[in-house]
């Protein structure tokens, strides 16, 4: 009949508990100095750490700890530069929106300020001769005028003296008139039209684009006249008896007479 040893607090301690046990042991009389005196003659007869294995046990545990920690700070460097490489790339995405919110605020303004400058000059006008007066106005009666009454305004001018268009425009005629002599007529940018007569000269064709401020021809005598001078009308067509108040047209559009 085999014998099994029975299991409980009467099995016989390890070689390698007591042996750690004595180390402990050895540790706490050391701290006491009682290991100087008493438990000298008592350690002789003890195997040596070596043999016990427990100092290859701590120095497996520090080389352990030494790596852990080496890994920890390792891990603590690689999140550093992370973080950092993450504030770098939101700092220049930042700088990179807001140049672009600069470079579109400022193609934003330069457009604007085009338009604004387009719609100025579209909306520029200037009296057909710069410096004059106005000689006749509208509306006077008499009976020089085949229709009773002076359906444009006359600009005092002397013979030669420059005409220019009043606004933007297309020249829809350019030649003789008839009791008008030579004239210009233009129909302009806002689909209204003026007339010059009395030319003595032209310096535009029918087609032409014209700006305000453009030389048209030379003022003089030619046609039913009595005198060198500018006949000037304004018209909603650019057929006789569809005239405006000149003066009043040209004040509307911002020419101080």
């Amino acid at each position: 009949m085999a014998f099994t040893r029975a299991p409980g607090k009467h099995r016989r301690p390890s070689r390698m508990q007591r042996g750690t046990a004595r180390a402990a042991g050895v540790a706490a009389l050391t701290t006491t100095g009682v290991v100087g005196s008493l438990a000298a003659p008592a350690l002789a007869a003890e195997p040596a750490a070596a043999q016990t294995g427990l100092t290859p046990v701590v120095t497996l545990g520090d080389a352990v700890a030494d790596r852990i920690d080496a890994q920890a700070a390792a891990q603590h460097e690689a999140a550093l530069e992370a973080a950092e490489a993450a504030a770098r790339k939101a700092a220049e995405e930042a700088a990179r929106e807001k140049a672009a919110e600069a470079a579109e605020k400022a193609r934003a303004e330069k457009e604007r300020a085009a338009r604004e400058a387009e719609r100025e000059r579209l909306n520029t006008f200037v009296s057909p001769i710069p410096g004059s007066y106005v000689s006749t106005g509208y509306k006077t009666g008499g009976a020089v005028w085949s229709s009773g009454s002076h359906t444009g305004v006359d600009f005092h001018a002397a013979t030669g003296t420059p005409v220019q268009s009043v606004g933007i425009g297309t020249v829809v005629e350019a030649g003789w008139g008839g009791s008008y002599g030579n004239q210009v007529v233009i129909k302009m940018n806002d689909g209204t039209y003026t007339q010059y007569g009395h030319l003595s000269s032209i310096g535009v064709s029918v087609g032409q684009q014209v700006a305000a401020g453009q030389r048209i021809g030379l003022s003089g005598a030619t046609g039913n006249v009595t005198g060198a001078h500018l006949h000037f009308e304004a018209r909603t067509t650019a057929e006789y008896g569809s005239d405006l108040d000149p003066v009043a047209y040209l004040r509307g559009h911002g020419v101080n007479l």
